[in-house]
């Protein structure tokens, strides 16, 4: 069979457009990542509106359990109720392991997200938290490595303790 170079040049356009996409490597964050000095919670978000807010937190590290280098790491949280688990509260990002890179055992700088929805209320803070009418939050933590998918590293309920950092 021949080929045409009309046919030639389209293959290795398709292969040089393809390959610009590639990151080389592919990486099991969820192999190679742990998660850890985990804090959740519920910020105090200040008075909205004049009256109390709390919004669901995370915090976090990760550490890199992998006997190679990892880069270029992003991070994104999805907050849900608990007893809705289709609907979102609301959602944050963090570019969390930069270019330079965590060396093998390193872990990254703390990573602190919120959601920009919460709990409002006229009780204190407290009272709030302790109300039988308050919807506790699920955190669902996911990984990205450069183009690849996000990959799910975990999920926690956000414990009903008031954060204030």
């Amino acid at each position: 069979m021949r080929t045409t170079p009309l046919a030639t040049i389209a293959v290795l356009l398709a292969l040089t457009l393809g390959a610009g996409g590639c990151t080389g490597k592919a990486v099991d964050l969820k192999a190679s990542l742990e998660v850890v000095d985990l804090v959740t919670g519920w910020f105090d978000a200040g008075i909205v509106a004049g009256k109390n807010k709390l919004v669901p937190s995370i915090s976090f590290r990760l550490k890199n359990a992998s006997p190679e280098k990892i880069t270029s790491v992003q991070t994104m949280v999805v907050f849900r109720p608990v007893n809705e688990p289709g609907v979102e509260w609301g959602s944050s990002y963090a570019a969390t392991i930069d270019e330079k890179g965590l060396e093998p055992g390193q872990a990254s700088q703390p990573v602190v997200l919120r959601s920009s929805f919460g709990h409002t209320g006229e009780q204190s803070r407290l009272e709030m938290l302790r109300n039988s009418h308050f919807v506790d939050a699920k955190v669902e933590l996911y990984a990205k490595y450069r183009a690849q998918k996000w990959e799910k590293l975990g999920e926690w309920q956000a414990s009903r303790q008031l954060l204030t950092q």
